[in-house]
């Protein structure tokens, strides 16, 4: 079957939302309630905007990397790479994390925590990436060898 015969693929689905959803972004009163319902009940909730703000910018990291590796490479090897260089980027993330933890105030100002204890949020982040890097890469390389075998 050809791929014109299957019609939209979940890329040029996703496309066409955000088409959409910009065009409604010029329409004033929409985008007054939008803005208004995102000030009331999100700006306003601390816990809430970190969230909203974290996904939002790891889509948009992550997923226009993907996006762009996608459209070279393929979806299999583009998604390994994806992977690989995300992870990777986080695990050389946490390392420095660790090694310049703390900055600002004393750990002794901390109720209860020593230096050790302000750097296991940042080391077990560096720990679970290179874990997940190195899967990457041993994904890579399998697929590397189905690809010379066959």
């Amino acid at each position: 079957m050809l791929r014109s015969d299957r019609g939209l693929g979940r890329l040029e689905l996703l496309g066409a939302a955000v088409v959409i959803f910009s065009a409604l972004a010029f329409i004033d009163p929409l985008r007054t309630w939008v803005g208004d319902t995102y000030n009331q009940y999100i700006w306003s909730n601390t816990f809430w905007s970190g969230v909203l703000i974290t996904v939002v910018s790891l889509v948009t990291f992550a997923g226009s990397t993907y996006l762009l590796l996608y459209t070279n490479l393929g979806a299999r090897l583009g998604f390994l790479i994806a992977g690989a260089g995300l992870t990777g980027w986080g695990a050389i993330n946490g390392l420095l994390f660790v090694l310049t933890v703390p900055r600002g105030p004393r750990p002794a100002e901390f109720e209860g925590l020593n230096a050790f204890q302000l750097r296991i949020m940042s080391l077990a982040m560096m720990i679970g990436s290179a874990i997940l890097f190195a899967m990457f890469l041993t994904a890579l390389n399998r697929l590397e060898q189905a690809d010379a075998e066959g």
